[in-house]
């Protein structure tokens, strides 16, 4: 199929009626979208700057456990809040290059979080004495690649 019948469909909706019609639902979706924005890069960001060496007198096992859930609350509300924003302009945002910039990042970081949950999850521990050198360049391309997706998806907004 199409993505511009999808995206003219998915537009068409009345969902997507509904998010451009209702005098809240497009404000009140944007702030639901920007907190879940903060839950994801706030946590995120402490986590992958402990990986990357800081803040050690914090057990790495620790401040995972305590800093992954908030990230999973937030990109599970980034992504909800961000499906319903699409729909209601879905014909022009599907156009625009920022778009697919945005989402690639945002699933090359995911695929970066999964793998490393996958590989190093069992072994934090080792962390707080050696941090191994393919964990941290996982950390730092994390600690890139969500403001990227973030700022970028704030730049659609404006473009």
């Amino acid at each position: 199929m199409d993505i511009g019948v999808l995206a003219a469909s998915l537009e068409a909706s009345p969902l997507a009626a509904w998010m451009r019609g209702s005098g809240w639902a497009y404000p009140a979706v944007n702030l639901v979208h920007l907190l879940g924005l903060t839950l994801l890069i706030g946590p995120i960001a402490l986590l992958d700057l402990r990986l990357l060496g800081l803040g050690r007198r914090f057990a790495l096992a620790d401040v995972s456990a305590v800093l992954t859930p908030c990230a999973i609350a937030g990109l599970a509300m980034l992504i909800g809040s961000g499906c319903l924003l699409f729909s209601a302009d879905a014909v022009p945002l599907h156009k625009n290059p920022l778009l697919l910039v945005k989402l690639s990042c945002i699933t090359l970081a995911t695929a970066n979080a999964l793998l490393f949950r996958r590989v190093w999850a069992e072994r934090l521990a080792e962390w707080d004495r050696a941090p191994p050198l393919a964990g941290r360049i996982q950390a730092a391309l994390s600690l890139a690649l969500w403001p990227v997706a973030g700022t970028l998806g704030r730049l659609l907004a404006y473009s």
